[in-house]
């Protein structure tokens, strides 16, 4: 595959949401992008789907992608349940009698039964997405914003550069992984 190939593939890539997807895991808990870490959250720990529903559910009735969407604003773009987490929550307390669904306009709605208040209104007194603070929701920001901006320059380095300017970036490179790998070393 040619260099500027390459380069359409992974920008292809990030455009679907794979690659440099905020923010890479660890303590911001990853968005994943379909690589097994979407929806964990500090510390890698999975989130509680199940709660951060009913804490939604406890303001307002949506639909599943309104969830999705409503919990990724409140992290930062941190964590962003995917629809295969959602929806399977979603049946689970469908049948439990905690939500109902309510179709219109060609989507579902969910709303909490009665019998759904109580644990809803447990849950919305902590809800999960309580657990990304401010400086980390921040902190994950600047790493996204870091990320897109080297794979800009890297990409305009791919297209626009000599042969010697390409085998500089990658030298670079190179040696910023074996930096960034020597940081978590340190820690260790």
């Amino acid at each position: 595959m040619g260099f500027r190939r390459q380069f359409d593939h992974l920008h292809e890539a990030r455009q679907r949401g794979f690659g440099f997807g905020p923010p890479f895991g660890g303590p911001w808990g990853g968005h994943g992008h379909g690589h097994g870490r979407r929806g964990r959250g500090p510390g890698g720990r999975r989130q509680n789907v199940r709660a951060a529903v009913l804490a939604l559910l406890a303001e307002r009735p949506m639909h599943g992608y309104e969830m999705i969407r409503e919990l990724e604003s409140r992290t930062g773009g941190i964590w962003r349940p995917s629809p295969g987490s959602i929806y399977p929550t979603l049946q689970l307390l469908e049948d439990e009698g905690l939500i109902v669904a309510e179709t219109g306009e060609g989507r579902k709605r969910f709303a909490l039964t009665e019998a759904g208040r109580e644990e809803a209104t447990r849950a919305a007194e902590a809800p999960p997405w309580n657990e990304f603070a401010d400086d980390t929701v921040s902190q994950a920001q600047d790493f996204r914003d870091a990320a897109f901006g080297i794979m800009n320059a890297l990409r305009q380095v791919g297209f626009n550069g000599t042969d010697e300017q390409r085998t500089r970036a990658l030298e670079v490179l190179t040696e910023t992984k074996r930096k960034l790998y020597a940081i978590l070393a340190e820690s260790e």
